[in-house]
């Protein structure tokens, strides 16, 4: 079976991260539903020998240089072939069965061009993240915020956002997308 999922940090120097985070990553992702994708900016640490010596299951783009966030993704995704892209940042730490909610939602309705799990503190899992928090928007003077963070204040996650919704955006360091809408924009 072919995974549907692509599941794809993007690294640059990054190995603390990759050191902390992808055991877990990995640990709580399963390999029928995902395959987990390192894609490389022209690291100068040894980010690349520490995931060749420690994670063979991962799949591995070497960029020949530092093409930044949105250069480093698209050349990476350009090479990967998937239903689903799901961009994760380094040092995201994600709980058990935090994959199978976001497919079967993208499953249950074609019109759902991205989605977003919540994303809470590392230090404080009580309380939402400053990036993205809960699904982002705008409000009418234009100024964005996010369900569980207005502008420095963070709330604590008592389940208020449980419910899904419709949103404007969705913070970067969570973001699944279908390949099919990220290849035509």
């Amino acid at each position: 079976m072919n995974p549907k999922t692509a599941i794809v940090i993007l690294n640059w120097n990054g190995k603390k991260f990759l050191e902390k985070f992808l055991p877990t990553l990995v640990q709580h992702t399963n390999p029928e539903l995902a395959e987990i994708w390192v894609i490389d900016n022209d690291s100068k640490d040894d980010s690349v020998s520490f995931l060749e010596n420690n994670f063979s299951s991962i799949k591995l783009i070497l960029l020949d240089k530092n093409y930044g966030f949105t250069g480093g993704y698209n050349k990476g995704l350009a090479q990967i072939k998937s239903k689903y892209y799901l961009l994760l940042n380094s040092d995201i730490e994600v709980p058990r069965n935090w994959l199978e909610p976001l497919i079967d939602l993208m499953e249950s309705n074609e019109s759902i061009a991205v989605c977003g799990p919540k994303l809470l503190s590392y230090h404080d899992k009580s309380m939402f993240e400053y990036a993205g928090a809960s699904g982002g928007f705008i409000d009418k003077l234009g100024y964005p915020f996010c369900r569980g963070r207005i502008f420095e204040t963070c709330e604590k996650d008592q389940g208020q956002y449980d419910k899904l919704s419709d949103c404007f955006w969705i913070s970067g360091a969570a973001l699944m997308i279908r390949s099919e809408i990220f290849n035509k924009i």
